[in-house]
């Protein structure tokens, strides 16, 4: 099994920028998701295993973040603590685990079609980060 975390602010994967090149249209990603995949790829080297996995995986991430300051309110933040109030906004789920499939393949998996469960988890923090744990199905 393999546990790390990325510090700070998860970012959701945001729609591709296109550019016109030639008679063809190029795409690329948004500068903060590109920003963000790269992060995640310092972290991941940083915890690679020898070789990338091979199989089937099961990865799990629990990304936490920063309550808007309108909650930030003794009782809510103790509600928030024990995991009874959860976030229910955006960014989408499918977005913030994108960034991180990106950026730990070729280093901690061949391939993020490798995965054949994912548990996806959003909580309330006052420091936002992501918890990632992968392991052999």
């Amino acid at each position: 099994m393999i546990q790390f975390t990325i510090p700070g602010a998860t970012q959701a994967q945001e729609r591709p920028r296109f550019s016109r090149a030639g008679n063809g249209v190029r795409t690329h990603d948004a500068p903060k998701s590109r920003a963000y995949k790269d992060l995640v790829k310092v972290v991941a080297w940083d915890n690679k295993p020898q070789e990338p996995l091979q199989g089937p995986l099961k990865l799990e991430v629990d990304v936490y973040l920063v309550p808007p300051k309108a909650d930030q309110t003794k009782p809510k933040l103790a509600r928030m603590a024990c995991g009874e109030m959860r976030p229910i906004k955006k960014p989408d789920l499918d977005n913030l685990v994108k960034g991180i499939k990106d950026g730990c393949s070729k280093i901690i998996w061949v391939d993020d079609a490798q995965i054949v469960e994912l548990v996806v988890r959003k909580f309330y923090a006052m420091q936002p980060r992501a918890e990632v744990k992968v392991e052999a199905v």
